[in-house]
């Protein structure tokens, strides 16, 4: 496979699992947390699927065009390490959604973000929230959710905070 067709089957089902998600937190109190900003897309789709919640990104550093960025405040920068444990507090009430897009197409680096993020996120979230992600995410916090059809298992992933 082609990496055109390889984006193109990971970024349709990174829309076709958020899309999924927005009717599984329908009655889900709580901001949106993207994990992961990169150049804004996916913010930007964040924006159109939740026209009334606040939507948090948290990245490393800014590199989305202004358009697909979210304001000063409801930007956090930094490494995830550093801005993940008072992301709470940043937040100002529990997440219904967290999107995490964080791979680097480096696995054990990956794993290992993965594996630390996992066990950060369950003071974040709201009873019965949802957690997207790009990465496998093993918690005990954290029950498997079946994907919308047409994304294949392993591809992207969802999870319902247990």
């Amino acid at each position: 496979m082609s990496r055109l067709d390889s984006f193109l089957r990971r970024v349709t089902a990174q829309r076709d699992c958020l899309d999924h998600a927005a009717k599984l937190i329908a009655h889900v109190d709580g901001p949106i947390v993207e994990l992961g900003l990169g150049n804004g897309r996916t913010f930007d789709h964040l924006r159109a699927l939740f026209p009334r919640r606040e939507i948090f990104a948290f990245d490393r550093r800014l590199a989305a065009d202004p358009a697909s960025a979210p304001d000063a405040a409801h930007l956090v920068l930094g490494d995830f390490r550093d801005t993940l444990p008072d992301a709470l507090t940043r937040v100002g009430a529990p997440a219904a959604l967290v999107h995490c897009d964080f791979g680097s197409g480096r696995p054990e680096h990956d794993a290992a973000l993965a594996t630390w993020l996992a066990s950060m996120l369950r003071p974040l979230l709201a009873r019965g929230a949802v957690v997207v992600s790009d990465q496998a995410l093993d918690h005990a916090s954290l029950a498997p959710e079946v994907p919308p059809d047409g994304v294949e298992p392993g591809r992207y992933f969802i999870y319902r905070a247990g």
